[in-house]
């Protein structure tokens, strides 16, 4: 069993281009389920002026792309950042 503070201190990496995806920052849990729907990583922040015009952009990544937890990262399969259709959420 692993504990979501040991989730929080892996890095993870996307296995479709190898990119870093940083640290999990959050984790969205159905209550009701009883399960971890998602985890939330901090976004690039662009689009604002020294983080006065909104919330920091987030990256919400379903569970179900989730591809293995390591000792060290968490291994996920999204496509890239660029392509419109990606299956990546922002958050804001």
């Amino acid at each position: 069993m692993v504990k979501i503070s040991d989730l929080r201190a892996r890095e993870v990496i996307n296995v479709v281009d190898g990119r870093r995806l940083g640290m999990i920052k959050d984790i969205d849990i159905d209550l009701e389920e009883g399960r971890i729907t998602a985890i939330i990583l901090p976004g690039a922040g662009g689009g604002r002026f020294l983080g006065f015009l909104g919330k920091e952009d987030e990256i919400v990544v379903p569970w179900e792309k989730i591809r293995k937890i390591g000792a060290d990262v968490i291994l996920v399969e999204v496509n890239s950042f660029t392509d419109p259709r990606h299956e990546l959420r922002t958050k804001y």
